[in-house]
């Protein structure tokens, strides 16, 4: 199963008995949550996920700005939304370019969390809208309607889920292996290429990179139009970052959320990575870890 969907096979897919569960995840770094942009409309049976409060944990001393999430948390958001083993996810966000971040880090936490079937809505809200049927011209429906728990069994997504969080089944990494892995293998920093230089650093107190590590901007991965690029073209992308599917391979951003978009580019190359969650505002929380600046590894 591909871990994404585009747009026309979901909507047949919610139009036939077994649809999916559907998690609205959008997010955008600095921005207000999520919640009102979902009420004025959403993919009809979505429902709300919020990214800062149930896919990440409260940053402490020593944590990157989105650390893992506490089980009972997640497991307690996912069951709301009417997550259970046996139903399969599609997870979506606000798309266009540069997206796919939330939506991605919500795919890596039910994998993580052992999910077995979770797939990303390439392009995300946006391709949705945008989208028009080959034969009648017309747009897929958005609603404004918020599933409620309880609701009668006809109703999509009416009852809670059983889905149970089983962690450790995506590999992972600490500072430490971060570090390690940059030298023996090839570690990938997903942020854009003037903050892997060290040139701005808009959110975190230091600027650079962890040393060692290659510059891979997620915004690679993605058309113009805002869907995943080809598992062909990721192929080639990474094959010539140095990331070959017989590379071990890590990756990091400035919070754990962006890099997830990357580890969901890596694995549709047929490529598997571990996700260094603590990433830069992590590595820089500790004034001993080394930084290194300009364009070359270091």
């Amino acid at each position: 199963m591909t871990a994404i969907i585009s747009v026309p096979a979901l909507a047949s897919d919610l139009a036939g008995s077994a649809a999916p569960v559907l998690l609205d995840v959008r997010y955008k770094p600095g921005d207000p949550p999520g919640l009102p942009a979902y009420q004025k409309g959403h993919l009809p049976g979505a429902v709300y996920v919020d990214l800062e409060s149930e896919l990440a944990g409260r940053p402490e001393q020593g944590t990157g700005r989105h650390p893992l999430p506490p089980l009972e948390v997640f497991g307690d958001a996912m069951r709301r939304a009417g997550v259970t083993t046996g139903r399969p996810v599609v997870v979506y966000d606000a798309g266009g370019l540069g997206g796919g971040w939330a939506a991605a880090r919500c795919w890596w936490l039910l994998r993580w969390a052992g999910h077995p079937e979770v797939r990303v809505l390439d392009g995300g809200l946006e391709a949705w809208q945008s989208y028009r049927d080959p034969e009648t011209g017309e747009a897929l429906p958005i609603s404004t309607e918020t599933p409620e728990l309880g609701a009668p069994p006809g109703r999509r997504l009416g009852d809670p889920g059983d889905f149970t969080p089983s962690p450790g089944r995506m590999p992972t990494l600490d500072a430490d292996e971060a570090a390690a892995l940059a030298r023996r293998g090839v570690l990938l920093d997903a942020r854009a290429a003037e903050r892997y230089r060290g040139e701005v650093e808009p959110i975190d107190p230091v600027a650079g990179h962890i040393p060692g590590a290659v510059s891979a901007p997620t915004t690679e991965n993605l058309t113009d139009a805002g869907t995943f690029r080809s598992a062909t073209a990721l192929a080639e992308r990474f094959e010539a970052l140095g990331a070959g599917s017989g590379t071990e391979v890590g990756v990091y951003c400035g919070s754990g959320v962006s890099a997830a978009q990357e580890v969901l580019a890596l694995h549709l190359a047929g490529i598997e990575a571990a996700l260094y969650v603590g990433s830069w505002s992590e590595w820089v929380a500790d004034s001993r870890r080394p930084v290194a600046t300009g364009p070359e590894r270091g």
